[in-house]
């Protein structure tokens, strides 16, 4: 079946329909994410180190990767809005052009030593992972209902190929530009401008038909989608999740896990570091982590799918706990640390999928994009606090008290979900 879509839209349907534009959107972000992930991890497993370089004091050095947390929230928004009103195309091939402007900006920084250039340009750089974040949703923008947390995994899991490399190769990837006058810690993200760049380019000439403004067109034609284009903007996104109580839940989840995970994340390499780790342990440990979040995806996913959305959100608060209380304590014993990373990674990849399936499944189609829009916004505002907060934990209190504090932060996710559980047995 092939031939235009409704409504104008000028690209086809492929020979094979609906089907095939599955496929063909499913592998462009597949590979997007591959790239992205290496982008954005060979850069940000120095970024802390960088940052404590050019700051000078152990207390600013979880301030890089929380201005890149910061940044991703910020530009989260001006990404979902062009999403909203010109698909996903555009919206993630801008993503990755802000990030490779951002990537080229922390080199400069880190050659003139200024500080708050290096936040400049960290909080660019986080448009890399504004991308891959987003990648998830418009995996599930044509999806089948039954398969939709599946289908947000299977991008999820693409990024765990460039993240799992990344943070190996970044000792590497320094000492490739040293020959240019790039200081070692911040060639990484000189490598990382590059990848962003194939992977805009990548986005802006595979990504077709736009999976969001086809799930759209097909909505109109079958008659199943409602409102009008007023629906799509973030006033009425935070309207829809206003009023769904299981949107709330979503939110609260995938919010909390992710504070968590980045939270306790950017300062391990300081606490390793502290410790007698190497910069090469210290990528084996942020490599197992990397691979938590990313590798077993698609096992939350099809749990999410088979066992539902609540389940597995409660098994992430699970899997965080007992990473923080392995981390927490493990005070030198670097296996200790390493598993503490892994289930960190593992719990945050249960509440990110299986929170973005609920949230998907919870909203109407034509709030969908700006809901996930706002969803990253919050999560990553929430994240930025606690990642800005944590250096300073660390720096009075210990990291052993960071873990603590972050243990604390998923009892309100843990209450809101189970009573959401109770209110569904009813």
């Amino acid at each position: 079946m092939a031939g235009p879509l409704p409504d104008g839209i000028s690209d086809p349907l492929p020979a094979g329909g609906l089907a095939a534009v599955r496929r063909q959107v499913q592998s462009t972000l597949v590979v997007s994410q591959i790239l992205g992930g290496l982008g954005v991890a060979t850069a940000v497993a120095l970024a802390p180190m960088l940052a404590e370089d050019i700051g000078g004091s152990e207390a600013v050095a979880g301030l890089a990767s929380t201005a890149s947390v910061i940044g991703t929230a910020l530009l989260s928004l001006p990404f979902a809005a062009l999403m909203a009103r010109h698909g996903r195309r555009m919206g993630l091939t801008t993503a990755y052009a802000v990030a490779a402007l951002g990537g080229l900006v922390v080199v400069a920084a880190a050659t003139a030593g200024s500080f708050p250039l290096l936040l400049v340009g960290m909080a660019a750089f986080g448009a890399g992972n504004s991308a891959n974040l987003q990648a998830r949703f418009a995996a599930a923008d044509l999806a089948e209902p039954a398969h939709r947390a599946r289908a947000i995994s299977t991008v999820v899991w693409a990024t765990t190929i460039g993240a799992v490399l990344g943070p190996n190769i970044a000792a590497p990837a320094g000492k490739s530009v040293a020959w240019l006058g790039v200081p070692e810690a911040a060639g990484p993200f000189l490598w990382g401008t590059g990848v962003f760049l194939v992977a805009g380019l990548l986005m802006h000439m595979m990504l077709r038909p736009d999976p969001l403004l086809t799930a759209r067109a097909l909505a109109r034609a079958g008659g199943t989608e409602e409102g009008s284009g007023g629906e799509r903007s973030l006033r009425a996104g935070l309207a829809a999740v206003t009023a769904s109580p299981s949107a709330r839940v979503a939110l609260t989840a995938i919010a909390g896990t992710h504070t968590v995970m980045v939270s306790v994340m950017v300062m391990t390499p300081v606490d390793l570091g502290g410790h007698g780790a190497g910069v090469e342990l210290i990528g084996l440990v942020i490599s197992g982590h990397i691979m938590g979040m990313y590798a077993f995806s698609p096992l939350m996913g099809t749990l999410a799918d088979r066992v539902g959305r609540l389940s597995v959100i409660l098994a992430g608060v699970a899997l965080l706990a007992c990473a923080t209380a392995l981390a927490g304590t493990a005070n030198g014993h670097h296996a200790q640390s390493a598993a503490g990373l892994f289930l960190l990674g593992l719990g945050w990849s249960a509440g990110l999928v299986a929170g973005s399936a609920l949230l998907t499944d919870s909203v109407p189609q034509p709030a969908r994009a700006a809901v996930q829009g706002l969803s990253d916004l919050i999560m990553n505002s929430a994240a930025g606090i606690g990642g800005a907060l944590s250096g300073l934990v660390v720096a009075q209190a210990g990291y052993g008290w960071l873990n603590v504090l972050a243990a604390a932060t998923l009892v309100p996710v843990a209450a809101l979900t189970l009573l959401s559980v109770v209110r569904r047995r009813k």
